[in-house]
């Protein structure tokens, strides 16, 4: 059985996933990126996000954070051990959401910090506590907006012959990678580096069907350093080869 309790470290690497289990992140240090569902926030020092079981979410933290995690087990021991209080809990968990702690809980998510949370009594007690308290927690609005789209194709055309990394794009998007990649999925069902490719690879189209080009050079500027890279890359993505797609556009020209 996983522990109730955890006391973990964020870094700049991004964590992208999700589990069967609803979740809750206590900022203790620093500042975590995070995005549930595509939605984002930034959890801090008295302040948490929920995570309900299912949900796809992202988190990453440039300078470093550290958090207290609560992994709720499943219904049944919400129902045992919180009695009167499970369904408030149910209706917490069930939504994602950044929410703020008041002076009380801050102490308590604090105390339970410093405590051996690896010691079940303390981690399942605690838990309770904890949850039990935060059943009239207030929402933060978790902000949703579309990606500049626009900006994204510009940056991505002018930089096609270039390595391009999703931290690139962050800039652009003027997020961070971890809310990028959550926005992406949520909005495209795919991921950032995968747009890319797509789009460099849409860009490579164009100048097969409005070029005389050689191969080899709209490889290269569209990032392929190999020939056969890219006309592998094309054949995945279109279903023809680059030849093919040049052929097909000079029939439809005449």
């Amino acid at each position: 059985m996983r522990p109730i309790l955890t006391l973990r470290q964020y870094t700049r690497d991004l964590i992208v996933h999700s589990h069967e289990h609803a979740q809750l992140v206590f900022g203790l240090s620093g500042a975590l990126d995070f995005e549930v569902e595509g939605r984002g926030s930034q959890v801090r020092q008295q302040s948490f996000v929920v995570i309900p079981s299912g949900a796809h979410h992202a988190c990453g933290s440039p300078d470093g954070s550290r958090c207290l995690v609560m992994d709720i087990p499943d219904g049944q021991w919400l129902v045992d051990s919180l009695g009167a209080h499970a369904e408030a809990s149910r209706r917490l968990l069930d939504q994602p959401a950044r929410l703020s702690l008041d002076s009380g809980q801050s102490q308590l998510v604090s105390w339970l910090a410093n405590s051996p949370v690896s010691d079940p009594l303390i981690a399942q007690q605690g838990s309770v506590l904890l949850l039990a308290s935060l059943n009239h927690a207030k929402p933060v609005e978790l902000t949703a907006r579309r990606l500049p789209y626009a900006a994204l194709d510009a940056h991505i055309e002018q930089n096609a012959a270039y390595p391009l990394q999703v931290a690139d794009l962050a800039r652009v998007a003027g997020l961070s990678s971890a809310r990028l990649h959550a926005r992406f999925m949520a909005e495209c069902g795919q991921t950032p580096m995968d747009y890319m490719r797509s789009r460099r690879l849409h860009l490579a189209v164009q100048m097969l069907r409005d070029t005389l080009l050689p191969m080899g050079e709209i490889a290269s500027r569209v990032g392929y350093s190999s020939q056969s890279a890219f006309s592998a890359a094309v054949l995945r993505e279109f279903g023809s080869s680059p030849g093919q797609l040049r052929r097909d556009s000079g029939d439809k020209r005449r």
